[in-house]
């Protein structure tokens, strides 16, 4: 059973302590697959397809017949559902748009040009789960940006088929290009393309080590979001929460697989001891209990610190992908955070409201990465270009001032190619 522990300065380390999420180990074998893929293309993605998840594939790309017969196998309240959700996302992601912009002075104009990226690769996860809320989370933000081509991959079915519901959540979102390929070598595919599958501008969306280790090692011949690590919650909760749900709350990450971390910083002893208990009791009935409860025992954390302030202290510190505060006056908690991917607030908004639902995307920088990163969004689907136009006069005006700059460099063929435009 999981035990409370009250932080001290002498503990702070183990308590910060998470698990690693390096690709390292991973890296030697994943650059073989990726070399196989760049010389052999679809025939290497058919072997793997195989080797890995057990699947002959004569054609990798999901056909129309496909999609229709999804649809008829998904309910008409599921797709109800999924439109919800959708329109949700879009209206959250579509506040995120920017324009460009232009300056102008007397003899000069200083501007910046937003452009969509023209392609994107969309992984979607399989295996131990399929995750049609990741298909909207990635498809739709790239939607509004304006990206012409979306490519969506995603390992396929004992059955060489995609799960239905994935495929209902790819039409809904606008993508009709998907791909039964995952793993490293779906990675290796969108990077460098093959006889099927076209290269991509940038590759987005999560998953398992060997994809992590593939976005990692393709990274600056194509774009990437990030490199996710396990999933991690962390939840501040005052002694006003219900033990019930917050242990309920810290189950739904550590279900998702055996390295997730789930950590509870309270202010209160007797809320730690009822969450650990319910922990132990939620855990017995649990769908997923095998890797729930491995999760739990490696990487699960109850801290009782003595007030809220060194709470937030430490979760910034740890800068979780996931924060709740479960508390009283959860938004004067928030002015608080500097590190968190997306904050859950008050004791009615648990985590799998973001999740699924409410619209901020949940594909979100992992081990700690929230102290410079940032939740996906529509900004991972453009780019911008600046530009600058000087009149005779204006170069004139500023001609010694740059000069004298490139001068100081020792790059004196800069100097002069400012020099001879006064000259003359």
């Amino acid at each position: 059973m999981i035990k409370p522990v009250r932080y001290s300065e002498n503990n702070k380390n183990d308590i910060l302590k998470r698990t690693s999420g390096s690709t390292a180990d991973y890296e030697e074998g994943v650059k073989k697959i990726i070399s196989d893929v760049r010389s052999r293309g679809d025939e290497a993605l058919k072997e793997y397809t195989i080797k890995f998840d057990g699947v002959k594939l004569d054609d990798l790309r999901v056909s129309p017949q496909e999609f229709d017969e999804a649809e008829g196998i998904v309910g008409s309240d599921y797709k109800a559902m999924l439109q919800r959700a959708t329109e949700n996302i879009a209206t959250f992601h579509r506040a995120q748009l920017r324009q460009g912009f232009e300056i102008k002075g007397n003899g000069f104009i200083l501007g910046q040009k937003v452009t969509p990226l023209e392609s994107a690769g969309l992984y979607v996860p399989g295996g131990k789960a399929a995750y049609p809320s990741t298909v909207l989370m990635n498809a739709v933000p790239a939607k509004i940006a304006g990206v012409n081509r979306i490519v969506m991959v995603t390992p396929p079915l004992q059955n060489g088929k995609i799960k239905p519901e994935v495929l209902v959540a790819a039409k809904i979102a606008g993508v009709s290009e998907v791909y039964k390929v995952g793993g490293a070598q779906a990675i290796a595919a969108l990077a460098y393309g093959t006889e099927s599958i076209k290269k991509v501008n940038k590759i987005t969306g999560p998953g398992n080590i060997y994809v992590a280790a593939a976005k990692k090692l393709v990274y600056g011949d194509c774009g990437i979001d990030m490199i996710a690590g396990p999933s991690e919650i962390l939840i501040i909760a005052d002694g006003d929460a219900d033990a019930e749900n917050v242990a309920a709350d810290l189950l739904s990450q550590a279900e998702h697989d055996e390295l997730a971390t789930a950590v509870l910083i309270t202010n209160s002893m007797d809320l730690a001891q009822n969450v650990c208990a319910a922990l132990e009791n939620r855990l017995k009935n649990l769908a997923r209990r095998a890797i729930a409860q491995a999760s739990i025992k490696n990487n699960c954390k109850v801290i009782v610190t003595d007030d809220l302030e060194r709470a937030v202290q430490l979760s910034d510190e740890l800068a979780p992908e996931h924060l709740e505060l479960a508390v009283k006056e959860p938004f004067e908690l928030l002015k608080k955070v500097r590190n968190a991917g997306s904050v859950f607030l008050g004791y009615n908004t648990p985590e799998p409201v973001g999740d699924y639902y409410a619209g901020p995307n949940h594909t979100l920088p992992t081990g700690g990465t929230a102290k410079f990163s940032s939740p996906l969004g529509v900004e991972d689907f453009i780019k911008t270009t600046q530009y600058i136009y000087y009149t005779r006069e204006k170069l004139r005006e500023s001609a010694d001032d740059i000069v004298m700059f490139a001068n100081s460099e020792g790059l004196t063929a800069h100097a002069q190619s400012v020099s001879v435009r006064i000259e003359k």
